[in-house]
């Protein structure tokens, strides 16, 4: 008779090889996710602190969230960089004579006055008198063919409009077809700091 003998074989041996692959592989997944935690923590995503994600569908970048926000480091309102100076500019003209002096380009109402008024003198006239005075404007000045009275003065802002109101008013003043016999501007000027 055959006897068979039954061995009881334990399998501990061979699964305690198994288990140490298994927790080391599973150790170093545990590693690699709490140094993977350790990198920079964004608030809004992808973008650090003071932006918020913008874009999408591929595209993407980060704006910033405005003044204020946590993180933005200066002002966002933007500083001057200089400043705007008006222009004056004058027109003189003598009743007795029809000399004219004109100015312009001044810093104040009063320089570009008397100076329109001393150049209007320069040809023998008296009488020289003020006509418009003009700021960081164009002026325009019509006036009738040599010989006849009348005449009119436009301001606006470009020369185009100051001369359709110059030849305006004076086809009221004059009898006869009227011309453009002076036109400039006055522009302000920017001054840088």
């Amino acid at each position: 008779m055959n006897v068979c003998e039954v061995k009881t074989v334990s399998t501990e041996p061979l699964l305690q090889p198994a288990l140490s692959v298994l927790s080391l592989i599973g150790g170093t997944v545990l590693l690699w996710l709490a140094l993977g935690s350790a990198a920079p923590a964004f608030a809004e995503g992808r973008c650090p602190p003071g932006s918020y994600p913008v874009g999408g569908q591929g595209v993407g970048g980060c704006a910033p969230t405005g003044a204020g926000a946590g993180g933005s480091s200066g002002s966002s309102v933007p500083r001057a960089t200089g400043r705007w100076h008006k222009t004056w500019g004058s027109v003189a003209s003598s009743g007795s004579t029809g000399d004219v002096g004109t100015s312009t380009g001044r810093a104040t109402k009063s320089d570009a006055e008397q100076q329109a008024v001393l150049q209007c003198q320069r040809g023998g006239s008296p009488d020289c008198h003020t006509s418009i005075t003009y700021k960081n404007q164009c002026v325009a000045v019509a006036g009738p063919p040599p010989g006849m009275r009348g005449g009119g003065a436009g301001r606006a802002g470009t020369v185009e409009d100051a001369s359709r109101r110059a030849l305006a008013e004076c086809a009221k003043n004059a009898a006869a077809a009227c011309s453009i016999k002076y036109s400039d501007c006055s522009k302000p000027v920017y001054e840088y700091y």
